[in-house]
């Protein structure tokens, strides 16, 4: 029977108590024997307490502790005792302190454990995902479940103050092919028919605003049968609002209060607000991405124009022919030997580029790698266009104008990073706006480029049917530190306009009404004008926490297979439920049919 139990976490004792006796519950991590004096440290998440067993406290008692071992849940009964000043240790929250033991229960015995649960842990992925349980009983990972806590219930408190109501939307959903896979589900009650896993709650929170709840949020599951990356999984938490009578500035002031009370809860952390907003066409001109790390400059440079007259015909034949050159300056990157250069070179090329020019900084003029092919002038206005100096290194990509922005935009964060020009403990949110609404699809069609409820821009409703790239969206995302943290839009609450863009990506008209007939009829009954975001739960904890993979702020995440090792999952079924669900199997594939 379980009656020692906790008056006191592991991590709460302190001189103060001194003299008091408590009751601590926990698995141990250690055992030490001294001599005939036992040491056991005794753990849980609030900390860890060191409990002493001596002998004058009895032999049973002794005996007891001499077959305590590593992650064995104890229950423990003792007087507190302060240590002397020079066993104090420092850096503990209990240290102190120790525990002198009077009674013990052994709530349960433990297996060795497949690797040591231990802060600095040695063992692969695969291990750690297969005993997720254990893997979350270390402190690093406890910290992050509880950083994760904390943002969460720092967002829900922001979005309660600003009158927002917490609702759920459905995860089964229908099932409407066209964005992202989804993932099916068999009905047993409707045979033969499907419901999705809702990979959004997009529609059902604009019919909240339809439905006169003009302030919605929640932090909610979504998922997406797609393949994984370090920052992105099957199921994922995301923060969703939407709002009513709203434009652009409403959403984006309301979600900046949000994210500016996470960084003051959880980091201490006062952002500068309003955050600053930068066009799309910007975003892509200046720094070649649409998520640039602006907490560093280098920005890019066209010269195009000095390009196309040039003798040199790596310049001039890809502006020829249609493509950019474009260049930027490393402030004192004179120091690079060729073989960093070269290693530079073949980055850019491994991203698409076809070779990287170089020039250095250097009696007034430019010299070094290309320089002979370029006559004195133009050397000099190319110094002068990118504002170089006696020192600096400028390196040029000439290509497609995409994959010229692209290559030179990721060349920029590389160097970055290799330079160690970003402050350490800087955080830079900013707007990302004025989007294009579409963008060429696999078979040359439009495509919505974030969805198909995003509002296009008033002025550019005359170009949706006969130009439709040209239009822009009223499309915002919030980037911080060079990550998109999420995207939203103001959407379109006409019903025409909505038809307008579902037609313009190539949905006939019954398919219209199959795929989204129930939110067009609600339009019908009065849709105010709205808008919304969403931010990714796990790509937000990640960031603050300095985490290079979303796995670590997950509590249980699959593996970039898809597969959940603890529970062994996916798995098969008995034929029993397969006939319950009127499904047959078709069998896979063979290996070489599943390459090609």
């Amino acid at each position: 029977m379980f009656t020692l139990k906790r008056t006191h976490t592991c991590g709460a004792l302190r001189a103060a108590d001194a003299g008091s006796t408590v009751n601590l519950n926990g698995w141990v991590e250690a055992r030490r024997d001294h001599g005939g004096v036992l040491f056991v440290d005794l753990r849980d998440r609030y900390g860890k307490t060191q409990v002493v067993f001596r002998p004058e406290s009895g032999a049973e008692l002794l005996a007891q502790a001499q077959g305590l071992r590593a992650e064995f849940v104890l229950a423990v009964q003792g007087v507190v005792k302060a240590r002397p000043a020079e066993a104090v240790k420092k850096g503990q929250l209990t240290g102190e302190i120790e525990l002198e033991a009077r009674k013990i229960e052994i709530l349960n015995e433990a297996k060795v454990p497949p690797f040591e649960v231990t802060d600095d842990l040695n063992a692969s992925d695969e291990l750690r995902l297969k005993y997720r349980y254990l893997d979350l009983r270390r402190r690093p990972m406890q910290q992050n479940m509880i950083t994760r806590h904390r943002i969460i219930a720092a967002f829900r408190e922001s979005m309660d103050r600003q009158g927002f109501l917490d609702l759920d939307t459905p995860v089964l959903i229908k099932n409407t092919p066209g964005g992202a896979r989804n993932f099916l589900v068999p009905s047993r009650l409707q045979a033969g028919n499907f419901f999705a896993l809702a990979e959004s709650p997009q529609i059902f929170k604009q019919l909240f605003q339809v439905a006169g709840i003009d302030r919605y949020f929640q932090v909610c599951k979504c998922f997406r049968d797609e393949d994984l990356r370090a920052d992105r999984q099957p199921e994922f938490s995301q923060f969703d609002l939407e709002m009513s009578f709203v434009d652009e500035s409403d959403v984006q002031a309301a979600v900046e209060d949000a994210v500016g009370n996470v960084f003051k809860k959880v980091l201490g952390v006062e952002l500068k607000r309003p955050f600053p907003k930068m066009s799309y066409a910007e975003a892509m001109d200046k720094y070649g991405s649409d998520k640039p790390d602006i907490r560093f400059g280098m920005h890019l440079v066209d010269v195009s124009d000095l390009a196309k007259a040039s003798a040199f015909r790596v310049f001039s034949e890809a502006v020829a022919t249609g493509g950019v050159v474009k260049g930027l300056c490393v402030v004192g990157g004179g120091t690079m030997s060729r073989k960093d250069i070269d290693e530079l070179t073949t980055w850019v090329k491994g991203v698409g580029a076809k070779g990287l020019v170089w020039l250095k900084g250097e009696g007034g003029t430019l010299g070094g790698g290309s320089a002979k092919n370029f006559t004195s002038a133009e050397l000099s206005a190319l110094r002068a266009k990118l504002a170089a100096k006696d020192g600096d290194l400028l390196l040029f990509v000439a290509d497609e104008k995409g994959r010229c922005k692209v290559a030179l935009g990721g060349l920029r964060t590389h160097l970055g990073a290799k330079l160690k020009l970003i402050k350490e403990g800087s955080w830079e949110p900013f707007w990302v706006e004025e989007f294009p609404m579409f963008e060429a699809g696999p078979e040359g069609r439009p495509q919505a480029k974030h969805h198909v409820f995003t509002s296009p821009k008033a002025e550019d409703l005359d170009f949706l049917e006969k130009d439709p790239l040209r239009v822009r969206a009223r499309a915002y995302d919030l980037v911080l530190n060079g990550v998109e943290l999420g995207g939203g839009s103001i959407r379109i609450h006409r019903k025409d306009v909505q038809r307008r863009v579902l037609a313009v990506i190539g949905l006939e008209e019954s398919d219209i009404r199959d795929k989204f007939g129930f939110m067009l009829d609600a339009f019908d009954y009065g849709a105010p004008p709205h808008g919304g975001i969403a931010l990714g739960v796990d790509r937000f904890v990640m960031l603050l926490l300095g985490l290079d993979t979303i796995r670590d702020v997950i509590p249980y995440p699959k593996t970039q297979k898809g597969q959940c090792l603890m529970q062994n999952a996916p798995s098969g079924v008995i034929p029993k439920q397969l006939d319950e669900l009127h499904i047959a199997l078709k069998p896979p594939p063979p290996a070489e049919e599943k390459k090609t």
